[in-house]
């Protein structure tokens, strides 16, 4: 028990570590050199630098202080300590590791795509062991808290995009507005197929006088799980049952194959699903508090 506890700790740093890692990749060797907008309290800084003169770090430290406060009671100690060592690492590697590594100084849009590809794997890792790397990812996870039905990547974006268009049309860099949000907008489609994709599955809903037989099959090529519903047709008004599974692309083939051999006359619907949570598929946690 003891081994598979430290096993455990070092897997999670670990992941931890690389995850900073892509980040900070994103960061410094895809977008600094090209100099595109700042999201973040790094970009609200450099907003308010702009219209007071206050210093940069002044302003970040100030802006993070209450928050961090506030995250700390609402997001539990865990979150917290994760959040403060990922934001030192994520800063050391920004400032001495990524240097050492080539800067990417071909094609703009391409500079903008890989930054958001590298920055969402790593962001979604961070976010996925229960972490952040500060300012307004605090923010972030906080409302993710609040509102659990919206995607962590929504609420991100929607967050650096109020800022990056604040910060383009002050400084009148309108096409840094553009490179910005997409940027923004890659980084955090990528944070949501990362975190949510891994529970993505389909749903398939069948129509059949054969449920049983149906249900027997689809356990044997798939092994998973089905719900029986006594419905009733809308047209001849037979009685009929709708089978109802949950699983993944390469098992939905499967079952459909085995569905139409046992029930040439089955009628079936397959839906896209999110997310799926229960017995076989793993669930994803952020801001869980604890």
């Amino acid at each position: 028990m003891k081994d598979n506890k430290y096993f455990k700790l070092l897997t999670e740093i670990a992941v931890l570590i690389f995850a900073c890692f892509m980040a900070a990749i994103g960061i410094y060797n895809f977008a600094d050199s090209y100099n595109f907008p700042l999201t973040g309290f790094s970009g609200i800084a450099l907003i308010i630098n702009y219209l007071f003169k206050v210093p940069l770090g002044v302003t970040t430290i100030l802006l993070n202080i209450p928050v961090a406060l506030i995250c700390y009671r609402k997001l539990g100690k865990r979150f917290f300590w994760r959040s403060i060592f990922c934001t030192v690492l994520y800063s050391v590697m920004v400032d001495y590791l990524c240097p050492l590594i080539p800067v990417y100084k071909g094609e703009k849009l391409l500079a903008a795509l890989c930054s958001g590809v590298f920055g969402g794997i790593g962001y979604a890792l961070i976010y996925m062991r229960n972490a952040s790397t500060g300012g307004t990812d605090f923010i972030s996870v906080y409302v993710k808290s609040i509102l659990p039905h919206v995607s962590l990547g929504k609420i991100i974006f929607i967050v650096d995009a109020v800022i990056v268009v604040a910060g383009g049309v002050l400084m009148g860099d309108i096409d840094g507005i553009v490179y910005g949000l997409v940027i923004s907008f890659v980084t955090n489609l990528v944070i949501d197929k990362t975190m949510y994709g891994s529970n993505a599955g389909k749903l398939a809903l069948i129509i059949t006088t054969k449920a049983d037989e149906i249900t027997k099959v689809i356990d044997k090529v798939t092994e998973r799980g089905t719900t029986v519903i006594d419905v009733k047709g809308g047209y001849r008004n037979e009685d009929k049952q709708m089978v109802m599974c949950a699983c993944n692309d390469k098992e939905m083939y499967l079952m459909e194959q085995a569905v139409k051999h046992v029930d040439p006359e089955s009628f079936s619907v397959v839906l896209e699903s999110i997310e799926v949570h229960g017995e076989g598929f793993k669930l994803t946690r952020v801001a869980n508090g604890d």
